[in-house]
């Protein structure tokens, strides 16, 4: 664009810019930009996790290779640290207080080591989980992948722990009179319901643990209110004789509750239906299907806030 100035030159002025004026979202939008780290679709999203399938298995298996590979005694650790604790329990518990009333010793100290176990498969899927995020800000920041690989991730860690430890479960077992029966089938479909649950959990709290760091502090004091409240070391039924059915009811509820008696039941021949509230295998499934899809949904939500301090 040329002008005429008052001395007879011809002046030339840029021509304005085709940009100008746009807002910041008319200009991507022209440009085909996006933001960095945008959430996509949950169909999309899930789509991701997919593909990424292999990252999530070969993660969860160098942290479960790393995580003892300082000590001397190693991955046998996996089994030594909830044994142990099951020891330390059998004999407070089982010895000191008695609470093992109304059960012998055969029913009483595999029912003992099935839930020290169990409880510490969801127990590590929730601590590994709220640190998911904010301990692994280096890769978060690094690298584009859908978040919620971590935290099933290190759920899938612990589920291969439990497999590992789930052999001194069956020599307990089988050594205290419970031996393989068709019974133990019904270990597949808990592990896989136990499963969801805790990585559903794990992802609400990977969620609340990225914002909030210090949850990580305070989760072991919830996490052992929780196991008092869920008979790991004595049954519901048996310690609250008399107490108001709705009580028992409650208690017998929990979810940590129901996928330990859920195990002891397929395990161990002396623990019967008896123990088990009505419609357990319809609680268990709702537990899992909705924490699951909750806490899926709930991870999303949040996906491109994740790493951004």
């Amino acid at each position: 664009m040329s002008e005429t100035t008052h001395d007879g030159r011809v002046a030339v002025t840029a021509a304005p810019s085709p940009d100008e004026g746009l807002t910041a979202e008319r200009l991507a939008a022209r440009y085909g930009l996006a933001v960095s780290g945008a959430r996509p679709s949950l169909a999309e999203y899930v789509r991701q996790l997919w593909g990424r399938r292999h990252f999530i298995l070969a993660f969860s298996q160098a942290k479960l290779t790393a995580q003892y590979s300082q000590a001397k005694l190693g991955q046998l650790w996996q089994v030594a640290t909830p044994l142990l604790n099951a020891g330390v329990y059998y004999f407070i518990f089982g010895v000191i207080l008695h609470a093992s009333r109304g059960m012998s010793q055969d029913v009483y100290i595999p029912f003992l080591v099935t839930g020290v176990f169990v409880f510490t498969f969801t127990q590590s899927s929730v601590m590994s989980g709220v640190r998911a995020i904010s301990g692994n800000l280096g890769l978060v920041r690094a690298l584009h992948f859908p978040r919620a690989s971590l935290p099933i991730s290190f759920s899938l860690q612990q589920l291969q722990q439990l497999l590992f430890s789930m052999i001194v479960m069956f020599v307990v077992a089988i050594g205290f009179g419970s031996y393989p029966s068709l019974s133990w089938l019904l270990i597949v479909p808990v592990l896989v319901l136990q499963f969801l649950f805790n990585t559903g959990l794990a992802l609400i709290v990977a969620r609340m643990g990225a914002k909030t760091p210090d949850l990580a502090q305070l989760m072991p004091f919830i996490l052992r209110t929780w196991m008092y409240a869920s008979g790991v070391m004595f049954s519901i039924s048996k310690m609250m004789e008399g107490r108001s059915e709705l009580a028992v009811r409650l208690l017998q509820v929990n979810p940590a509750a129901v996928y330990m008696d859920l195990m002891r039941f397929a395990l161990i021949d002396g623990y019967g239906a008896s123990n088990l509230p009505p419609h357990v295998w319809a609680i268990a499934l709702f537990w899992a299907v909705v924490v699951f899809a909750g806490g899926f949904v709930y991870f999303w939500k949040a996906e491109e806030r994740y790493g951004r301090g």
